[in-house]
């Protein structure tokens, strides 16, 4: 009897220990990735650069560019999504559930493809209008095919919170549609709206592959820049206090995400106001104009990628040449090594987030950071592992596993205590309520997390152009390779390889993402 009490005991700590190990796994994994690489780089920093960097115009006109194009993405987002949003919450239609299903594609398309797709239809050779070659509003249109899914998405699940009985209530005191929007609806979207506000702003903020293609050298960002001061002009010191202007905005705007992010959590299920047919001209013109706009910023893109493919003649040749499917290889060998830390970290940061307010506040970091500097600290801190399988291995997760958090947090916070309750009180052990009760209601989300996780893995740029061997090369670097020699087959070849990438970028997102919505009678 001692024995084995002292066995429990034993078996006890050994698990305690173990769920404290993998509770901290991710805050490890930040301080090793993230956090000591950026000290290294900032070390390299002295008084004299941020006096230099401060008092140059040109930087101090980059920032001010920098913050300005993501505030202008965040509310050209807002504006645009919202009545999307509301059309296709309220309204029914048919191919409502496709619209659904592919409403977040253009989000999980990677930056190259989304670059390539603008640049098609507005850019040098444009198949629209070439007039946007060197403007800002090439930068801004990517911007907003790249975000408006994330907006759409964050006040299509808040207006699905609108519990059906207070919209009954205003309509039988006599309030129209626009009076029970403003009234019922916008109290309960906002922090919502704002939540998405501030993704929308991270993501613009901190881009790299769109600002490098779109922006040009009159319109480039911070990113940008801190590029080129470390690959070509090997400025660290400089590069060190870019990153820091960028840290202290884009922290901001993290911590703030993680307050609404925990306002947003829903503990008690809703009846929601089902989709009903549109009923008069306004609604039915309303839906129109909303799947119009849906058309223009986040298909046509895509669409100009397909048409520059299939009439790229005998540019399609080079799927034949080895180095392409070489690098499709490594594509889908590095995403699927990457997908399974980014399971686990992912998992884990959510556990540790749901209790801890300041850790759901850096579930963002990694977007917070640029990936270009991110790359370039890893190689200071850790020379010895420099040109690493390792190293890359490890970039891939820290920018995929924040997705995956975001909606297991999103989902946990959601979760009805009485279920747990329910099952402690019929003699279940803290294990198994995890094993049979949470897991399981948590499944959906952890899928979609995989989803958008796995697309940003296939299209990751940065980091592979920064820490990829030769040998390593995947889609999207082969893809940058071509655009950076002059001639049209070349440019072909590079539309070819985008649409490929699209391709299987697609197919992973489908895979996983339709699976969960097969499951689920609704995204709501």
């Amino acid at each position: 009897m001692k024995y084995n009490c002292n066995g429990q005991k034993f078996g006890a700590l050994a698990t305690n220990l173990l769920t404290l190990m993998a509770v901290l796994l991710p805050l490890l994994f930040l301080l090793a990735v993230v956090l000591l690489p950026m000290w290294t780089m900032m070390q390299q920093s002295d008084g004299e650069s941020y006096r230099m960097v401060w008092q140059d115009d040109y930087m101090r006109r980059l920032l001010g560019w920098t913050t300005l194009q993501a505030g202008i993405s965040s509310i050209l987002t807002l504006i645009l999504g919202v009545p999307i949003a509301w059309s296709i919450t309220r309204l029914q239609f048919r191919g409502r559930e496709w619209v659904l299903r592919l409403l977040m594609l253009p989000f999980v398309m990677p930056t190259l493809v989304a670059a390539m797709g603008v640049l098609a239809l507005f850019g040098a050779q444009g198949l629209l209008w070439s007039g946007w070659d060197g403007t800002p509003y090439l930068l801004l249109y990517g911007n907003v095919f790249f975000n408006l899914p994330v907006m759409v998405r964050a006040a299509y699940q808040g207006l699905c919170q609108v519990p059906a009985n207070r919209l009954y209530a205003a309509q039988s005191l006599g309030a129209n549609v626009w009076q029970r929007f403003v009234q019922v609806e916008w109290p309960q979207i906002m922090p919502w709206l704002a939540g998405a506000m501030c993704l929308v702003f991270l993501y613009c903020f901190s881009g790299f592959g769109l600002a490098l293609l779109l922006g040009g050298e009159r319109y480039s960002t911070l990113e940008v820049q801190i590029y080129q001061l470390i690959a070509y002009e090997l400025d660290i010191a400089q590069a060190g206090v870019l990153v820091i202007w960028a840290l202290a905005v884009t922290l901001l705007a993290g911590v703030l995400y993680a307050w609404l992010s925990k306002r947003t959590a829903q503990k008690a299920t809703v009846q929601i106001l089902q989709p009903q047919l549109p009923a008069t001209i306004g609604q039915k013109a309303g839906l129109l104009l909303s799947l119009l706009v849906l058309l223009i910023c986040c298909a046509m893109p895509l669409l100009a990628v397909c048409w520059r493919a299939f009439s790229a003649g005998s540019s399609w040749l080079v799927l034949s040449n080895e180095d392409t499917w070489q690098a499709v290889t490594n594509t889908l060998r590095f995403t699927l090594i990457a997908m399974v830390m980014a399971l686990l970290l992912g998992f884990c940061h959510a556990a540790l987030a749901h209790r801890l307010i300041w850790v759901r506040s850096i579930t963002f970091l990694p977007f917070m950071v640029s990936p270009v500097c991110i790359s370039f600290g890893l190689l200071l801190c850790y020379p010895e592992y420099t040109a690493s399988l390792s190293m890359l291995i490890a970039t891939y997760a820290l920018l995929a596993y924040p997705f995956i958090t975001k909606d297991v947090l999103s989902a946990w916070d959601s979760l009805p205590p009485q279920y747990a309750q329910a099952a402690r009180t019929l003699g279940a052990s803290k294990w198994q309520v995890w094993v049979y009760v949470t897991l399981p209601l948590l499944r959906p989300a952890l899928q979609r997390g995989l989803a958008l996780a796995a697309a940003t893995c296939v299209g990751e740029f940065a980091a592979t152009l920064f820490l990829s061997r030769p040998e390593w090369q995947t889609l999207t670097t082969l893809i940058y390779h071509y655009l950076g020699i002059p001639g049209r087959d070349n440019y072909d070849r590079a539309m070819v390889l985008t649409f490929i990438l699209m391709l299987l970028a697609t197919l992973i997102f489908s895979l996983l993402e339709w699976c969960t919505a097969r499951k689920e009678k609704t995204l709501c």
